[in-house]
């Protein structure tokens, strides 16, 4: 089996770029999962969208892989890029790991997302879209609020000063977001209580991991207990010390209601094959959809494979396993295409060195 780990590489593309770091994170999660792949007669590759170039199109059509495991978050360190690349994996008739082009789109547009939530039912807090500074003054929700980025994921643009308690303060953090991400702000009611993570895995049947919560420490004492940028991501901060993933301990009643929540909030979005739902717990015990992460991060060290393994899946096996649901998943689309000259061609040293060269692919040996 011939499998290519599609990943953007984008992160010297912006001078400024809050996201820099998230961006990085890609390219380690494709030479882990390649790494992990590769064995028992595959060979898992990765090939790299480098800045703005689309060549990779025609490095798969040459290649016709088996499966594209697909880790792409971005195109030319542009967020909204995301959604296309399944776009562009439906018309070349691959299979490829993860949502379609539509749910990746319905989940980073967090203002739609919601509204498909509410309209199914879903539990997710009050929110209010701010597009310019005047809208900040409309704003009629319960204190405290949340700013976020409209169109954002991994915590960009998240810090201690998104949780505000009166006016001014909202002001100037969705002037922040405006100013800074050229997007709308998300103002969100403000959920306090235990932050807890749903990893769910599979279609038919589609099963939750083991659950996780984010245990929150010294450094966010008198502070809002968020994931901020500086908590998810920078790992000499205190944030990130201090805010460890673990176990949840919830009682069977409340995790159940955690977990069906987050199936609810999946479907709903037509997601597929795993991802993550985000929740926020209230004292009450009412579990809020905060995020949707379809194809969330799979690095090693991430909540995912830490909840796989609590599982008994170590990262090979999850590897193995998400590739398995796939191609499950895969051979009932007609849209798929069956094998074609492709096949042959890859198997030629020389065709693939040259490949190598135009498209940023690099050989792993299996």
């Amino acid at each position: 089996m011939h499998i290519i780990l599609l990943h953007n590489r984008d992160h010297d593309l912006l001078e400024d770029d809050p996201g820099r770091e998230a961006r990085e994170d890609v390219v380690r999660v494709a030479e882990n999962l390649a790494h992990a792949l590769s064995r028992d007669g595959v060979v898992a590759e990765p090939l790299a969208i480098e800045g703005d170039r689309l060549d990779f199109v025609e490095a798969l059509r040459f290649l016709q892989p088996d499966l594209v495991v697909n880790l792409c978050e971005s195109l030319a360190a542009d967020s909204r890029g995301e959604m296309a690349v399944p776009c562009l994996l439906d018309a070349l008739g691959l299979p490829y790991t993860g949502s379609s082009a539509l749910s990746l789109g319905l989940a980073l547009h967090k203002p739609k997302a919601k509204d498909i939530l509410r309209a199914h039912g879903v539990s997710t807090p009050a929110s209010f879209l701010v597009k310019k500074r005047e809208d900040a003054l409309a704003v009629d929700l319960p204190w405290p609020l949340i700013v976020k980025p409209a169109r954002e994921d991994a915590s960009v643009g998240m810090d201690f000063d998104s949780v505000v308690t009166e006016r001014s303060a909202l002001v100037r953090a969705c002037e922040s977001v405006l100013r800074t991400f050229h997007q709308p702000a998300l103002v969100e009611q403000f959920i306090e209580g235990r932050e807890v993570y749903v990893p769910l895995l599979g279609n038919s049947p589609r099963q939750a991991l083991p659950l996780t919560e984010i245990h929150f420490g010294r450094a966010f004492e008198n502070r809002p207990n968020i994931v901020s940028y500086r908590a998810k991501w920078e790992a000499e901060s205190p944030e990130y010390r201090d805010s460890p993933t673990g176990p949840c301990r919830l009682d069977a009643v409340q995790e159940a209601r955690c977990i069906q929540t987050a199936l609810e909030a999946f479907a709903a979005l037509d997601c597929q094959d795993y991802g993550r739902v985000d929740l926020r717990v209230s004292p009450e015990g009412v579990p809020y959809v905060i995020d949707i992460n379809p194809n969330c991060d799979l690095h090693p060290g991430a909540g995912y494979a830490k909840a796989a393994q609590a599982a008994g899946m170590d990262y090979a096996t999850l590897a193995s396993r998400l590739v398995e649901v796939a191609l499950e998943r895969a051979h009932g689309n007609p849209h798929t295409r069956k094998k074609g000259p492709g096949a042959a061609r890859r198997a030629d040293p020389a065709n693939r060195n040259l490949l190598a060269g135009g498209a940023g692919l690099r050989h792993r040996a299996g």
